[in-house]
């Protein structure tokens, strides 16, 4: 069935990447090629099963859309596949349902992702149909009218939710005025904003080949590749892209606590500051660390003191979200509205905790371990391998990224892990955010 994900960011592409360990026994065998017109294909074979993935990224997103009308890239992202020249909603619904396709598009913070899972055997239809939404979508009136009222329900549901709270009031803190401290779907006020020909002229603008990457894995040849790309991509011209506007993000050290009243029983906690870029180079170093801090699940340090020790919460994480240009540190924790500070206090002390003290070799051992054999489990389908292709070129991690990432990890070492704990974790300047029964938490000054 044809289905269009409404995401505040890309976060499936985005994850196929950012946690992605590599195994030199599966090291994946891709052709990377630029068309004339500066489109980039990735292609990796595989003939196990008679299916195809295609991923197309296009460097489209949040960042990309002004601030008054946010919401644009992912209304585009929602209507490419609600009418083109050639075809109606309906009828793009009955041709992708008919052969059994699966027809995807979502937008995000940095880019706009189009994916298509197709059988082998229905793949000039699939590229039929794939190129028309890409190429020629119409958004009708119509249509945006109707997604656009989904979307401020969805919103509006949303409120009801603690979590959601908490996460998009933390990043209207910690990002300011930046891109990424909005909401990939905008608000209702900014929808309001939003006409088709704001639509129109964000896709003419940025849905061009040169501004593109085209991943391809599965039951497809180069040959039969080329000659679907020349037949239904052949066409789509390259041009200058717009000049990109977006603000540079200003690197602030700030404390703030912002305290939300909801008649919950259990606290939504979420404490962090600025992170890093998915680029930095002390990308691995700061995955190892966290992954000991918070990201490793029941072995993890939080989890051990807060959930198993002081059984505060059944769950506590802390994870480092690197987008393109920049990310966030995050701890998150659900707990008794009474015992809020508690928490609070000892996420305080784990943070402490590893900037000050080399982690043991176990732990060191053990991060490694998981960071690195876990591979198999990240690239087992070709619609992995189609994301990961496309989020390696993406973020220029280089053609040898599966060979190297490993010996990346493995690199790492406790003098490093603490020197990227004591410049990236800041327990002193944090945004802390708590949504609760304020009547019944009393926080520490």
């Amino acid at each position: 069935m044809r289905t269009f994900i409404l995401s505040v960011s890309a976060c499936i592409l985005f994850l196929a990447v950012v946690t992605m360990p590599a195994d030199h026994a599966l090291a994946v065998d891709v052709t990377r090629t630029r068309l004339p017109n500066g489109l980039i294909v990735l292609h990796s074979e595989n003939h196990n099963l008679p299916i195809v993935m295609i991923t197309l990224v296009v460097k489209a997103g949040q960042i990309h859309e002004p601030a008054e009308k946010a919401g644009t890239a992912n209304l585009v992202a929602e209507l490419l596949a609600e009418g083109t020249i050639n075809r109606s909603s309906k009828i793009i619904s009955e041709q992708v349902d008919f052969i059994g396709a699966s027809l995807n598009a979502t937008a995000g913070a940095d880019f706009t992702t189009i994916s298509l899972s197709i059988l082998k055997k229905d793949l000039p239809v699939g590229f039929e149909i794939f190129s028309d939404i890409l190429l020629k979508p119409t958004f009708p009136e119509s249509e945006m009218t109707r997604v656009k009222e989904r979307i401020k329900g969805i919103l509006k549901q949303r409120e009801e939710d603690p979590s959601f709270l908490a996460e998009r009031e933390f990043k209207q803190v910690v990002f300011g005025n930046h891109p990424y401290a909005r909401l990939t779907e905008g608000s209702s006020s900014s929808l309001d904003l939003i006409t088709r020909e704001d639509l129109k002229r964000f896709h003419a603008g940025y849905f061009v080949p040169n501004n593109a990457i085209f991943s391809v894995s599965g039951d497809i040849t180069s040959d039969e590749l080329g000659a679907l790309l020349s037949k239904y991509l052949g066409n789509w011209e390259m041009k200058q892209l717009p000049e990109n506007n977006s603000l540079e993000l200003e690197t602030r050290r700030i404390k703030k606590v912002i305290k939300i009243n909801k008649d919950l029983t259990q606290a939504n906690i979420v404490l962090g500051h600025l992170g890093i870029s998915r680029e930095n180079p002390d990308y691995y170093a700061v995955s190892v660390m966290n992954y000991i801090l918070g990201g490793g699940g029941f072995s993890s340090r939080l989890m051990q003191s807060i959930r198993d020790e002081k059984g505060l919460a059944y769950d506590v994480h802390s994870f480092f979200e690197a987008l393109k240009q920049a990310g966030t540190f995050e701890v998150g924790v659900q707990t008794k509205n009474e015992s809020a500070s508690t928490a609070i206090a000892d996420i305080h002390r784990q943070l402490e905790l590893i900037r000050k003290e080399p982690v043991s070799d176990e732990e060191l051992s053990e991060a490694k371990s998981y960071l690195t054999g876990s591979f198999r489990r990240r690239l087992d389908t070709n619609r992995k391998i189609a994301d990961f292709l496309a989020a390696v070129e993406f973020y220029e991690l280089g053609g040898d990224y599966v060979d190297k990432y490993a010996g990346y990890v493995n690199a790492v070492t406790k003098e490093d892990i603490l020197r990227v704990a004591r410049k990236y974790i800041d327990p002193d300047n944090y945004v802390l955010i708590v949504v609760a029964d304020q009547k019944k938490v009393v926080l520490e000054e």
